[in-house]
């Protein structure tokens, strides 16, 4: 089943082209891949970043859009990403970089196009295990800039994926979110005269 990428805002798409084109944006970028390619680069698979703040104590997730990530395509490979972020003055690029993430994010875009139901894809970033996964949202038409993970949909850690949890193998959200829970909350403080 195909997914249903969501069309990024176009200020965001149009603020990385222009960095693509600036020779100075793409050599102080650090991506040895992108100064090195060879060929015309160009962005693809836009996807909403979103990250977890919280789990709420009925167990909801509350995530914040905080960008839109493109993959960087030289030919029949992407060699680097892109990201943009939303300042006051609307959708700005951020920076390019490169490293694991462009190949897992692909490998996990690939595992979820065998899946039989649609899903629209998202970025799930968990800052507090430095985690990042492919969010496949359940509701195709939802607007990708907000809504929180539901029950039913998936999630599929990218690797390096933190200890104990599996890169690659996709989660219900019901599933998973009571491991992140666990893993994200700080622990309980002892009680003042209690044996530590």
């Amino acid at each position: 089943m195909p997914l249903h990428v969501p069309p990024a805002p176009a200020p965001a798409l149009r603020s990385v082209l222009t960095a693509l084109s600036s020779p100075t944006a793409v050599r102080e970028a650090r991506t040895p891949s992108l100064l090195g390619a060879q060929g015309p680069a160009t962005p693809e698979l836009p996807l909403p970043v979103h990250v977890l703040d919280r789990i709420t104590p009925e167990g909801v997730a509350a995530t914040r859009l905080t960008g839109w990530r493109f993959l960087i395509r030289c030919g029949d490979r992407a060699v680097a990403a892109a990201e943009t972020m939303l300042t006051p003055d609307g959708w700005a690029f951020s920076h390019f970089f490169e490293g694991p993430y462009i190949t897992s994010t692909e490998r996990a875009l690939r595992q979820a196009e065998s899946v039989t139901q649609p899903y629209q894809p998202r970025l799930l970033s968990v800052p507090g295990l430095y985690m990042l996964t492919l969010w496949l949202h359940g509701d195709c038409a939802a607007d990708a800039a907000t809504g929180h993970p539901a029950a039913t949909d998936l999630l599929i850690p990218l690797a390096p994926a933190p200890p104990g949890i599996a890169a690659h193998r996709p989660h219900r959200v019901s599933e998973l979110l009571p491991v992140l829970t666990h893993r994200t909350l700080p622990p309980t403080p002892p009680l003042l005269g209690s044996p530590a």
